[in-house]
């Protein structure tokens, strides 16, 4: 009777023969379609990117759709002068604070009221109620209050967060099971471990939704804040540049702007994938 070794390859599993891996699919299994992926998307774009330029002039209108050549060299200007650089940060920081400020607002009060499920049931008219007010009604009235610096965008920014994080934090929270939390009661566990063993692990991905689907709202909430009265920031960038007809500058600033979404946007699924350690195994 003859035995396997490492240059026989598997084991042979009855009459069926010897069980062969192919290297490709392993490969294929191990890192999925990425590289593949990848491509396709740099060939989309730059075939995109060939015809813009192409058809710029002898088909479209170069002075209202600009081309990709004169909108990297007014980067380049911006980038070499330092305006880039000083309103991009300006922007950041809003956009930053203001997300901080109204996602940790938004989850802390979902916690808190969430679980309570009378408490929930009264104010949730008025909680969708101001939810559903345009974000961009309340910039003149921020403007009264807070005036036109730095603190209205945040403020601004911090609002459109808040809604996004409170109402995917408490639907999280509201869909925890409730067998979990009897379980704990019943080996003695007091409110403070049901809330930190049951209700926030099983709640993470409510929060983490809101996160990230309040990115973008941040950054829509502070760029607002900076058309409707700045004198700085990306906003006020397009604001000047379309004031003056020069699409370069509107196209430049809005391929930033897509630049800081798609960081933060990675920043908050780092955060995510940390934060998928303390779900329950039932979750994944």
């Amino acid at each position: 009777m003859s035995t396997a070794t490492p240059l026989d390859g598997p084991a042979t599993t009855g009459g069926a023969g010897p069980l062969r891996i192919d290297a490709r699919r392993g490969w294929r299994t191990r890192y999925g379609r990425t590289p593949l992926v990848w491509a396709v998307r740099v060939a989309v774009l730059v075939v995109f990117l060939v015809a813009w330029q192409l058809l710029s002039g002898p088909v479209l209108d170069a002075t209202i759709v600009s081309a990709p050549l004169p909108i990297a060299e007014r980067l380049v200007e911006w980038t070499v002068d330092g305006t880039l650089w000083a309103n991009t940060w300006i922007t950041v920081q809003e956009i930053v604070l203001g997300f901080l400020l109204g996602a940790g607002a938004g989850a802390l009060l979902a916690y808190l009221i969430a679980p309570v499920r009378t408490l929930w049931d009264v104010l949730e008219p008025y909680l969708m109620a101001l939810y559903s007010i345009p974000k961009v009604a309340l910039a003149p009235l921020f403007i009264v209050w807070f005036g036109i610096g730095t603190q209205m965008k945040v403020l601004l920014a911090a609002v459109t967060v808040f809604f996004l994080v409170f109402l995917n934090t408490a639907a999280g929270v509201q869909e925890v099971d409730r067998g979990l939390v009897d379980a704990v009661r019943l080996m003695g566990g007091n409110r403070r471990d049901v809330a930190l063993k049951v209700v926030l692990p099983a709640s993470l991905t409510g929060l983490l939704t809101g996160l990230r689907v309040a990115i973008p709202y941040a950054l829509i909430g502070a760029v607002i804040g900076e058309l409707v009265a700045s004198n700085r920031g990306l906003g006020y960038l397009i604001s000047s540049s379309s004031a003056q007809f020069d699409t370069e500058g509107v196209f430049a600033t809005l391929i930033v702007l897509s630049v800081v979404a798609a960081v933060l946007n990675t920043l908050v699924g780092l955060l995510g994938r940390r934060a998928n350690r303390w779900k329950p195994l039932g979750d994944d």
